[in-house]
């Protein structure tokens, strides 16, 4: 049917787009954005602030950059993080009108929440490339909606990307015949294997270090300047730190990318991130039988998510050991703790009182969370404390505000491990 009337647009000029994720996609999709004359903003925690300014675009918290825009364009992995993570709350948080594109992954989207935000009018238009279910199902209400565009998942298909990946194939087997470095090697021992066993429980701390500071860091910054100081008795030239200093890398970057982090290819994604890792040994005085007595991860020039992990440096700054074989926290910011790095963990900053114990305690086990770990640490007396709690299960939103609710506490983190 001729039916102009039914298909009356908006104009892109002065609208404000969102990009969620500032990767290779997204940056482009950004420059194209600019010349359509919109206002471009980006919500990515680790895209470089300098190269988002350089292109005219501002970094923003996820928040805010879902609240103001008109357009929301999807560019992110899809991750534990971001898993459903547009959904009915999400939603309504949105300008009424908004309109969305997918071109990411699908599960990024609760689909059932897209279609009644779409039914509600909160989004006027979706266009998806992906989905949950892939194919979706003929019945799908999603690719049925009347405001709703779909293609099948057609990515980089077309004649040129499909000629490009052979060449960058190619380049990259002529690069690594060459020695060179490899982005995507599936597997190049570099580590001897005494050195690798003896570095086995050490290698599991300094992941999950990465994974719980990256989990401290919030705002629209970016992480970009992490240092690492590893304390060790043993001598400079007998301490490899590569294989460390990789798993850090990874830690940080696996939750919130869908690049998979190795040895050989760890600082040339720490360097396409735009992450700065310096590292820092020092003597201390302890068995040289173990390699390292603990290992220090810093995030400069970030906000947290959590005041009580900032050091007087003002760094985000965590450290941890290997005890019995078990990788422990042993501090936050400037307070002393030590709980095993199993399950998951509450960090909770509150007035050090009697009692605090108890209350926290008996909120999780009213749910059914059961605890493995219980530390406090402090620097004075009867001033501040932070409680580390290690649970095997993770709590629902209602107990987190419970925890949350306690007149003592005056911030908590959940962070997955």
């Amino acid at each position: 049917k001729w039916e102009r009337s039914k298909y009356v647009g908006v104009s892109l000029v002065g609208k404000t787009l969102a990009i969620m994720g500032f990767g290779k996609v997204g940056t482009e999709v950004a420059r194209r954005a600019k010349g359509l004359g919109m206002n471009v903003i980006s919500h990515d925690p680790y895209a470089p602030a300098d190269r988002a300014r350089a292109l005219g675009v501002e970094l923003v918290s996820f928040d805010q950059a879902i609240s103001t825009a008109d357009f929301i364009s999807l560019h992110m992995p899809l991750t534990p993080a971001t898993k459903k993570v547009f959904n009915d709350e999400t939603f309504s948080k949105m300008k009424k009108g908004v309109r969305l594109i997918n071109v990411a992954r699908g599960g990024v989207i609760d689909e059932d929440a897209l279609v009644r935000a779409l039914d509600s009018g909160v989004v006027a238009q979706a266009a998806l490339d992906v989905f949950c279910e892939e194919p979706p199902s003929k019945e799908s209400r999603l690719i049925q909606h009347e405001n709703v565009t779909v293609t099948p998942h057609l990515g980089a298909s077309t004649k040129e990307a499909q000629e490009g990946v052979a060449i960058e194939i190619a380049e990259a087997v002529a690069g690594a015949l060459r020695g060179e470095l490899s982005a995507t090697a599936v597997n190049a021992p570099m580590v001897a294997p005494e050195v690798l066993s003896e570095l086995a429980p050490y290698i599991v701390l300094a992941e999950k270090l990465g994974r719980l500071a990256v989990q401290l860091a919030s705002g629209g910054k970016g992480v970009q300047s992490i240092k690492v100081v590893y304390r060790s008795a043993r001598d400079r030239d007998d301490l490899d730190t590569r294989l460390l200093r990789a798993m850090i890398t990874k830690g940080i970057i696996e939750p919130i990318s869908d690049s998979y982090v190795n040895l050989v290819n760890a600082d040339f994604i720490a360097k396409q991130k735009g992450l700065r890792i310096s590292e820092e040994r020092t003597v201390v005085e302890s068995s040289p039988e173990y390699p390292v007595d603990s290992i220090q991860v810093q995030i400069s020039n970030v906000e947290s998510s959590f005041a009580g992990a900032v050091s007087d440096a003002g760094a985000i700054s965590i450290e941890g050991k290997v005890k019995y074989g078990v990788p422990h926290l042993t501090c936050v910011g400037s307070f002393g703790v030590d709980v095993s790095l199993e399950g998951n963990l509450i960090l909770c900053r509150q007035v050090d009182q009697p009692g605090m114990i108890g209350q926290v305690g008996n909120i999780l086990g009213e749910q059914n969370v059961n605890v493995s770990f219980m530390s406090v640490g402090r620097t004075v007396v009867r001033k501040q404390a932070i409680m580390a709690i290690g649970v095997d299960e993770e709590p629902d939103k209602k107990t987190l505000e419970k925890i949350g609710g306690v007149s003592a506490i005056e911030e908590f983190v959940f962070l997955k491990l």
